[in-house]
């Protein structure tokens, strides 16, 4: 089961670049197995297309690095908050993608204008505070993470239906059930930043989508009456 976790990790990983996420070795991926309370992450500085699955770092929701003989990836604490903090997730992905990296620099939430937009996120994706100095000497990656899930307890956000966050001044994370749907949530996430960027380029007083519209998008992927792609029956 450990060397399947670390193959979803690795597969997670070489599609960043792929996607066009990452910039030099910027970033990162995990993959957890929420019964054994261990995930697998990239290790720390490697470059992705140096990877292989056996380079993958397994670490336990404790801090403890439990297999691999490379230093896991210095978010690796910040992985570890989501997964103790968001009981439904088993993948999450951090970038530095260019776009949304650039709403997260400037403080701002990535306004949803649109359905793609709403095809992944039930609403802006959200911005997380500035980490305070004392944040930022002490425990730092820790930190980030706790930034993060303050943000979601402070509006009671659903982390499923907002797969995804900025950090203030720092960059995006996103997450799923899986790491593949994690990967997924930040091509969108990316995408989206992007969309939302050019619209305020072309209408900078445009309000945000329809509530109504929002809610449809939304709902036919996501949730009991969703109905979009193929029937699992």
């Amino acid at each position: 089961m450990l060397t399947e976790l670390k193959r979803e990790a690795y597969e997670a990983n070489v599609a960043l670049p792929r996607h066009g996420l990452i910039n030099l070795t910027f970033g990162n991926a995990s993959a957890l197995d929420r019964r054994k309370g261990i995930f697998a992450i990239k290790p720390s500085g490697v470059a992705y297309d140096k990877l292989s699955p056996s380079d993958m770092v397994l670490v336990d929701l404790a801090g403890k690095k439990v297999e691999g003989d490379l230093k896991p990836s210095s978010d690796a604490p910040t992985h570890r908050r989501l997964y103790n903090g968001f009981k439904k997730i088993g993948g999450v992905v951090h970038t530095h993608s260019t776009h949304a990296t650039s709403f997260a620099q400037a403080g701002m939430a990535i306004p949803i204008f649109g359905t793609t937009h709403a095809d992944y996120f039930n609403g802006d994706i959200p911005i997380t505070r500035k980490l305070t100095s004392i944040e930022i000497e002490d425990s730092y990656e820790w930190s980030t993470g706790n930034v993060i899930v303050e943000r979601f307890l402070a509006d009671d956000l659903d982390p499923l239906d907002f797969p995804g966050v900025l950090v203030n001044r720092h960059g995006p994370f996103s997450w799923g059930p899986t790491v593949a749907k994690a990967v997924e949530a930040a091509v969108a996430m990316e995408c989206v930043a992007q969309m939302a960027l050019m619209t305020l380029e072309l209408a900078p007083r445009l309000k945000p989508i329809e509530p109504e519209l929002l809610d449809k998008h939304f709902g036919r992927k996501h949730g009991p009456g969703a109905y979009y792609g193929q029937s699992k029956s």
